[in-house]
């Protein structure tokens, strides 16, 4: 594995790789776990090459988020990394990918009204941007995204799609722990009592999702078990969809650690 960390340096190994090599990308934000290394495992299988990028990138935080508490540990993502068969890491700096100067956005309209846009403002353009820049630096066939940050993955798609990229943007069924919470990075920073909390946060959306087989509200379902957790402070449940998929959605805070999660309730996954 080789591992780079400016962007002169991933284009040429980039250039040096042989003429019609299919590149597969992985973005993440690091703090690697089973739900990335099921992206990577996909990537492998499917690229002739696999390139992982690791930045926490400052411009979909906002003000008061977890920035500077998010969970960093270069050492454990090289290992992962390259146990999984990356061939290129990528881990820039802020200022590699923001140098002084730095002014243009990507917004995409539309998608991002509402849900996690509404929350996080901000958030879909800072990444729209990085992944615009990932897929500039290392022009991939494929791109793979997790469906838990179902809202992001769309936005994603839409980029790719209105800017003519190219790119085949593969979404990945979120990989879950043994009581149902969708694997996080941010799953470490909670406690004991926040960690049993959450798993509400599926048994929610999951109860929805069999209220909306059956002709009942997945919405109203899901919210009334997910009312009833006293250390879940609920954001939102909704349902949207995306490229025609409908999924249920929802949003929770258990202590500082804030949750996302989704389920599909109709379309191909």
């Amino acid at each position: 594995m080789r591992i780079a960390r400016t962007i002169n340096a991933l284009r040429e190994l980039r250039e040096g790789l042989p003429s019609g090599f299919e590149v597969g990308l992985v973005p993440t934000m690091g703090a690697l776990h089973a739900g990335h290394i099921a992206l990577l495992e996909a990537a492998r299988n499917e690229c002739d090459t696999v390139v992982a990028s690791i930045f926490v990138n400052p411009a979909q935080f906002g003000p008061g988020e977890d920035y500077d508490a998010y969970p960093r540990d270069e050492t454990d993502d090289i290992r992962t990394a390259e146990e999984e068969g990356v061939d290129f890491l990528f881990i820039p700096t802020v200022e590699e990918m923001y140098p002084k100067g730095f002014q243009t956005w990507v917004e995409v309209e539309g998608l991002t009204q509402g849900l996690e846009g509404a929350a996080r403002p901000g958030h879909f353009r800072g990444v729209a941007t990085a992944c615009l820049k990932l897929f500039n630096i290392v022009r991939p066939r494929r791109a793979y995204f997790g469906q838990k940050d179902a809202q992001q993955a769309a936005v994603v798609e839409q980029l790719v799609r209105d800017l003519d990229l190219g790119i085949e943007i593969r979404i990945l069924p979120t990989i879950r722990d043994e009581d149902g919470l969708a694997l996080s990075s941010r799953n470490v920073l909670l406690s004991p009592e926040e960690r049993a909390a959450a798993a509400a946060l599926p048994r929610g959306l999951l109860a929805g999702q069999e209220a909306h087989e059956h002709g009942k509200d997945p919405v109203a379902t899901a919210r009334e078990i997910l009312s009833s957790e006293p250390v879940l402070e609920l954001e939102y449940v909704e349902t949207a969809r995306f490229d025609g998929r409908f999924h249920l959605l929802a949003a929770a805070r258990a202590g500082r650690v804030r949750l996302i999660d989704n389920v599909l309730l109709e379309g191909d996954p």
